[in-house]
C-alpha cells in the first residue's frame, strides 16, 4: 500500500480541482452566450452569426457531457440541419463549401425558381475558367524537317 500523502498536498489538489471546475463552468457559460448571440444571426440571410455559433458550440461541447449527448440527439433527429454545423466543427473545417451550400439553401427557401441566380453565377465562373484554359496559346510543336 502506498504511503499516505501529506495533508497539504491533498488540500492543494482539492483547491486546484475546485478552481478547475469553476473555470470550466465559466467557460461553458461563455460558450452558451456565444451560441445565444449567434443563433438569431445565423438564421438570417447571409449567416453572419455562424462563426459565433460554431465557436460557442466548440466551447460547450468540449466542456459539457450533457451538451454532447443533446447535440448527438439533435444530429440523429435533424441530420440535414446539423450536417453543415458538423462540417464546421471538424479539425479542418470546409468553410467555403459549407457557406456556398447555405447560400443555395437560403436562395431556394426565399426566392422563386425563376429569380435564383447563385447556381447560374457559379456555372458562369466555372465555364469562364475552362474557356481560358482552352484558348491559351500552346507552344509550337517541333515539326519534322522537310527535305528539298
Amino acid at each position: 500500500m502506498p504511503p499516505a500523502l501529506p495533508r497539504e498536498i491533498v488540500l492543494h489538489r482539492a483547491r486546484r480541482s475546485f478552481w478547475r471546475r469553476v473555470w470550466r463552468r465559466i467557460w461553458v457559460g461563455f460558450g452558451y452566450a456565444l451560441i445565444v448571440i449567434g443563433l438569431p444571426f445565423t438564421i438570417l440571410p447571409g449567416h453572419i452569426g455562424l462563426l459565433s455559433l460554431v465557436a460557442g458550440l466548440v466551447i460547450v461541447l468540449r466542456g459539457s457531457r450533457l451538451a454532447r449527448k443533446r447535440f448527438i440527439g439533435l444530429q440523429r433527429r435533424h441530420p440535414r440541419v446539423m450536417f453543415p454545423i458538423r462540417r464546421l466543427l471538424r479539425r479542418e473545417p470546409e468553410v467555403f463549401p459549407v457557406a456556398w451550400q447555405q447560400v443555395l439553401r437560403t436562395e431556394r427557401f426565399i426566392l422563386p425558381k425563376r429569380l435564383r441566380v447563385a447556381r447560374k453565377i457559379r456555372r458562369w465562373i466555372l465555364n469562364r475558367g475552362r474557356g481560358r484554359a482552352a484558348t491559351t496559346p500552346r507552344a509550337p510543336t517541333s515539326t519534322p524537317a522537310t527535305s528539298p
